[in-house]
């Protein structure tokens, strides 16, 4: 299938720009500001947009999402199972829409989890019982299983530097363990793992010599609010920590019971081989508390309690070098800062900002932290998140 999406979003503006999502939509900017331009899809049944990465001829992934089929207050794992999705490849040049996966499919719920040379995907397929991933072609035929069913929810995919090696984590019944491998799955190395440690989203240093990824204690921190940062050497073979006392914002969580949102932080490289992440204040609190022990029928199971809430998070940048840690964004009760993302070139960091209770808004700032300014509001129906930089 190919569709076109409305031509004022088809080509953006020269220089530094960033995709964000915000209300089930997509959406980029000029770094240099700006009014934001919608992706408008005329793509009828489609509920949400997200981008997913670029291939490389320079199209950007899209996923989009059909209305929810499990219906409401059953079991939210049955939301990957029941629901359509569908994998797009959009040319801004053109605002071609075209797209792909559609051969052989294997299930309704496709994700897009890594863009691969040789014009090939790592795509999470999900069924009844189990999620497993595959090594396709972008059409979707020569589907080869990357993992085995049944032996846990990979994701966190992470491609190293040379194009050879993926990082992932597993999601297993013994715990959230690291691993890597080559791109069709085989020649892998648990990296690390341990049942009292939940270790997350690994990401390859700019010179493929360390991984990055977070540590939470998940026994005392069901709700996976905070983390640390380690480094591992990719065969497994040197553990670092950078960081002690869960300092590290993870499981972000903001707005209010009208407007809600939130999703996984993850620690970022910067292209000097720094680290960008968002550190707590001593004592902080969620407004949004985790409730262990009820059935789970949204993936966000927390209740509303802003009156208990206290802290804040700010962008810190670590040299894993010396472990020194450098404040980018100031420290203030109730602003959050989060999502720290360095662009290509290293000299401009975007990330979001909320105050408790309210939606993020989308900040830029020079690499030192200086020249910090907002490109969208703070208010919408769903404020601005995942943002992105256009390669």
């Amino acid at each position: 299938m190919v569709a076109h999406c409305d031509p004022a979003a088809a080509t953006p503006a020269p220089g530094g720009r960033l995709f964000f999502t915000s209300a089930g939509r997509t959406w980029w900017i000029a770094a240099a500001g700006g009014e934001p331009q919608a992706f408008d899809f005329h793509v009828p049944g489609q509920a949400t947009w997200q981008p997913c990465g670029f291939l490389a001829d320079g199209r950007v992934l899209m996923l989009s999402m059909e209305p929810r089929r499990d219906g409401p207050g059953r079991p939210f794992d049955e939301y990957y199972t029941l629901t359509p999705t569908h994998i797009w490849a959009h040319d801004t040049a053109t605002g071609a829409l075209t797209e792909l996966t559609v051969r052989n499919r294997l299930a309704v719920f496709y994700t897009p989890q890594l863009v691969l040379p040789g014009e090939r995907l790592l795509v999470q397929v999900c069924r009844p019982g189990a999620g497993q991933v595959y090594n396709m072609a972008l059409d979707g035929s020569d589907a080869q299983p990357f993992t085995a069913a049944g032996e846990g929810l990979p994701y966190g995919f992470n491609l190293s530097p040379d194009g050879l090696r993926v990082a992932f984590h597993l999601a297993s019944p013994s715990g959230y363990q690291i691993w890597t491998s080559d791109t069709f799955g085989g020649q892998r190395v648990c990296v690390a793992g341990h049942s009292d440690h939940l270790y997350f989203a690994p990401a390859w240093s700019p010179d493929g010599q360390w991984l990055a990824y977070q540590d939470c204690h998940h026994r005392t921190d069901p709700g996976h609010d905070w983390s640390d940062i380690r480094l591992s050497r990719p065969d497994g073979s040197e553990h670092r920590p950078m960081t002690e006392g869960q300092t590290m914002w993870f499981g972000a969580t903001y707005g209010s019971p009208a407007a809600r949102g939130g999703g996984s932080n993850c620690v970022a490289w910067s292209a000097d081989g720094t680290l960008l992440f968002p550190r707590r204040l001593p004592g902080s609190r969620v407004p949004w508390e985790y409730q262990p022990g009820r059935p789970d029928t949204d993936h966000f199971n927390r209740d509303w309690h802003p009156e208990r809430a206290s802290g804040g998070t700010h962008i810190c940048r670590l040299d894993p070098a010396t472990g020194q840690e450098v404040a980018l964004t100031g420290v203030a009760e109730g602003v959050w800062d989060f999502r720290s993302t360095a662009a290509p070139d290293g000299r401009s960091v975007a990330f979001c900002r909320a105050v408790t209770g309210g939606v993020p808004s989308l900040w830029v700032m020079a690499a030192d932290g200086s020249q910090a300014r907002a490109l969208t509001p703070g208010s919408g129906p769903g404020g601005a998140d995942h943002p992105r930089w256009w390669p």
